[in-house]
């Protein structure tokens, strides 16, 4: 990233429903509310196909913002001509354990791979890097965290995330504060995390602590990152799922951890965000009242247009 990454103010950004933009997905993205693209498998061909799409959204609003879900392993939208498949970073994980330096040289080189064949393709930004621990619990986290370790999840992911960045293409940090301590996927229920306050901040929130920190040496090169909002509640700290929780993402990112990048949330589609309430605008007001700026609606395009009629 050539300068930092904002966000002006609140906004949607929403899936589009196929490979070549239609003419509902133009009067989607010309809504105010709406502030970037959110793309997946259904939206890949070719790379000049790929090409051709992101050019025909910005040339319907050029302020939006165009992303993706670039893993590697298992979650990794494009595959095929113009992209490289990436491991699992539990690869990374595992080379650390006998070559910790070759470890971050490998994470920084995926992140710049991941970086440059993304921005050759008008995508400027990554859900990436999964800094969630992967203590063998989860069902939807496993082999996509580096680690079981916070420190060695923690230093991978800085690199993966300085590969990315160096390509100009914009890091997010998922999911916060952590998904890895939990069985339920969220796509289909609410995920409850029974651990204390002391236990998480010894845990799963060191690679955001040390995001920070890397933020406060070399500012220009992570300071416009994102962190993704988890849809998992820690009763022991707050009631709301964390995405939901000003506790979370007031208290605890901007305040506790002075975190000046941008906050999304989890795809609001999701069955866990029924906790907010039954439709989109609903679970968006939530959202935006905790602290966030950027919530997803990627997939569910009947509700993506009442939500936009009614916002």
């Amino acid at each position: 990233m050539s300068e930092r990454f904002t966000i002006a103010a609140p906004r949607w950004w929403i899936g589009v429903e196929g490979p070549a933009l239609t003419a509902r997905d133009r009067t989607r993205l010309v809504h105010p509310a709406v502030g970037g693209v959110v793309l997946f498998a259904r939206n890949w061909q070719t790379s000049a196909q790929l090409r051709r799409l992101t050019e025909a959204i910005r040339s319907v609003r050029d302020d939006l913002r165009i992303s993706v879900d670039h893993e590697g392993g298992r979650v990794q939208r494009f595959q095929g001509e113009g992209f490289t498949q990436l491991p699992p970073m539990r690869h990374l994980g595992a080379q650390w354990t006998t070559d910790p330096e070759a470890a971050v040289q490998t994470a920084r080189r995926w992140g710049a791979l991941a970086g440059r064949e993304l921005a050759a393709h008008g995508i400027d930004v990554d859900f990436a890097p999964v800094v969630d621990l992967d203590d063998g619990r989860s069902r939807v986290i496993g082999d996509r965290a580096f680690s079981a370790d916070p420190h060695i999840t923690a230093t991978l992911a800085l690199a993966f995330a300085d590969g990315l960045a160096r390509a100009g293409v914009c890091p997010v940090f998922k999911h916060f504060p952590g998904h890895g301590g939990v069985v339920e996927d969220s796509h289909l229920e609410l995920p409850t995390d029974s651990r204390s306050w002391d236990a998480l901040w010894a845990a799963d929130l060191v690679p955001y602590r040390q995001l920070v920190r890397a933020v406060a040496t070399d500012g220009a090169l992570l300071s416009g990152c994102g962190v993704m909002a988890a849809l998992v509640r820690f009763p022991h700290c707050d009631d709301a799922p964390a995405a939901f929780s000003p506790f979370w993402l007031q208290t605890v990112l901007r305040e506790r951890l002075q975190f000046a990048g941008w906050i999304a949330s989890d795809d609001l589609g999701m069955a866990a965000a029924n906790w907010a309430g039954a439709t989109l605008a609903e679970r968006g007001r939530a959202f935006f009242a905790a602290g966030g700026d950027v919530a997803l609606a990627c997939n569910d395009f009947a509700a993506i247009d009442r939500m936009l009629d009614a916002w």
